[in-house]
């Protein structure tokens, strides 16, 4: 992993470096909308009681067909949601170790 954020300066830097990336994984902030406007695939990781842009109770967005929502199960309840990152990664990228 590298920070880049110091060399990013704006939006159009930010998309040439999604535009590397295979799978952007990230909370909601403006890169998970960048990400979903660009059609690059993206995991968004959302509390328990997400922005109302997510919706309740389902795993895709109607705003961004290439997004993935993982919510927090319960208040706080993190380590779940990295839970569902890693066994997702594993099953995307090295399909065999699932």
């Amino acid at each position: 992993m590298r920070f880049l954020g110091e060399t990013l300066k704006d939006f159009s830097d930010t998309a040439g470096l999604l535009e590397l990336m295979d799978l952007v994984v990230t909370v909601d902030t403006s890169i998970a909308h960048l990400a979903g406007a660009m059609g690059k695939p993206v995991w968004i990781l959302l509390p328990f009681c997400p922005d109302w842009r997510w919706l309740l109770d389902r795993e895709d967005s109607p705003w961004y067909p290439s997004a993935r929502l993982l919510r927090q199960p319960g208040v706080g309840d993190w380590t779940s949601v990295i839970r569902s990152v890693s066994e997702g990664l594993r099953a995307r990228f090295n399909p065999r170790s699932v």
